[in-house]
């Protein structure tokens, strides 16, 4: 017998003094997308966003502080990852969702792992929800999460007014 298992998600919650304007633009255009997307020590290019259901995000992920740069090394991983998600939903201003292909992982298979924003404005703020499906490991699960609170440490800064 078999059974259909749902991935296991880990979720995301921060409350921004901020319109669901400005929140939104993080996600769909390629200036709020490059402003802070990536770990702390990491940048992003965006090559390609176009945010549509279908529709594609290339992007390089770039090491650019020397304690992520010796890390990818002794990783064996490039300085340089060319990465891509593809959304496949988008209600504006309250929901988005994507698959972002994990292409990029030494020894691992490709695959696909999905993600959920949902976006609710309440008097001046807006909160954001992030659910995330985990990785193939507890490890990169663990990386994953750790990754996601680094990037979040960037927007907490940017809203702090």
């Amino acid at each position: 017998m078999t059974t259909n298992t749902p991935p296991r998600t880990f979720t995301f919650e921060r409350t921004y003094t901020a319109t669901l304007d400005e929140v939104w633009e993080l996600w769909t255009t390629k200036d709020g997308f490059e402003s802070w997307w990536g770990p702390e020590g990491f940048s992003v290019k965006v090559h390609e966003l176009d945010a549509r259901p279908g529709g594609l995000l290339r992007y390089d992920m770039i090491a650019s502080a020397p304690e992520q740069v010796a890390f990818m090394k002794q990783a064996g991983m490039p300085l340089s990852t060319p990465s891509s998600l593809t959304y496949t939903e988008l209600t504006p201003q309250r929901r988005l969702a994507y698959q972002h292909a994990v292409d990029f992982i030494p020894g691992v298979a490709p695959y696909t792992v999905s993600s959920v924003v949902e976006l609710q404005a309440t008097g001046g703020t807006v909160r954001m929800t992030v659910t995330i499906d985990a990785m193939h490991s507890e490890e990169w699960t663990q990386r994953t999460s750790a990754g996601w609170e680094s990037q979040l440490r960037k927007l907490d800064k940017r809203f702090q007014r």
